[in-house]
């Protein structure tokens, strides 16, 4: 990050201040709390082989599709990283003030997701528990870097439609889970996500305002370069496939449901404020969109 680029950042952390500060208002008189306990169907769990001396698990113990299975892997996986994209959110904004208050609660409301989604799949029996435990091992391991290292601008763009990706993944698992159950829980998660994002969006919304050509960049950057959290998880290329045919998440919903309304709230190509390399990030940005509109 260049000097100026630095000068801007701080600038911002220092100005977005009060806007933080309300959508962190507006975002707590809007959510709603829950608990995980209530989702998860516990009269059906039954202790599993090992020290309680409870039976084995078997492919046919589950309910669930084997796509069904891979989604929710996958998606459970994701969530657990959680300490390193708390790690990497606050190192991108600080812990002051409205920032840090916004930080912790989004952490915890974070971690409920990770817990119902893991209580449900080992009180049903959903997939193979050693399986899930050595992938997840392997996966927080490896831990989650992101590629835009302190930097606010960029953070905050990813999200804003990283966020309303993994709701969109949220929420499709559950419709093609065939079970009521999971579906339920995986819509209870999915409104989180889209609390999250909307809070995100529209932070990012006002730095847009503040520095248009820095955070019209920072959009560019991320859309041109975007890849979900799990993406360096153990076997996520094959599970991404094989979620994608299933039509829980690809490439054309990510452009038609995350890309498209996040930039259209942003009002990106009808802005008037933008000059420089601010102009010159937006036209990549159409000419990306176009060329990966014709591929898909």
């Amino acid at each position: 990050m260049t000097s100026d680029a630095a000068a801007i950042q701080a600038r911002l952390i220092r100005d977005l201040e009060p806007v933080v500060a309300v959508e962190l208002e507006r975002h707590l008189s809007v959510q709603k709390n829950w608990y995980p306990h209530e989702y998860v169907p516990w009269s059906e769990g039954r202790d599993y082989a090992g020290p309680l001396n409870g039976d084995a698990w078997e492919a046919k113990d589950s309910r669930l599709t084997p796509v069904a299975q891979d989604s929710l892997i996958l998606n459970l996986l994701t969530e657990d990283n959680l300490p390193s994209y708390h790690t990497e959110i606050a190192l991108s904004m600080g812990r002051d003030g409205a920032w840090g208050t916004w930080i912790e609660r989004w952490t915890a409301e974070e971690a409920r997701h990770s817990i119902v989604i893991r209580d449900y799949l080992m009180a049903t029996r959903g997939v193979d528990p050693y399986e899930l435990e050595d992938l997840r091992m392997a996966h927080m391991s490896l831990g989650y870097q992101t590629p835009y290292v302190n930097d606010m601008l960029h953070t905050i763009a990813y999200v804003s439609f990283q966020e309303l990706a993994t709701r969109i993944s949220h929420r499709n698992t559950g419709k093609i889970s065939d079970d009521p159950i999971a579906e339920s829980m995986m819509q209870r998660v999915s409104l989180d996500e889209n609390l999250h994002m909307l809070f995100y969006r529209n932070t990012l919304g006002a730095a847009l305002d503040m520095e248009p050509n820095a955070a019209m960049r920072a959009i560019t950057d991320v859309v041109t370069n975007f890849d979900m959290p799990g993406a360096n998880m153990p076997g996520f290329s094959r599970k991404a496939v094989q979620i994608a045919l299933a039509g829980i998440y690809d490439m054309q919903q990510h452009l038609e449901e995350v890309v498209a309304p996040v930039l259209r709230a942003w009002n990106v190509f009808e802005r008037t404020d933008l000059s420089g390399d601010g102009l010159a990030a937006r036209q990549e940005l159409a000419d990306f969109l176009a060329k990966t509109t014709v591929e898909s």
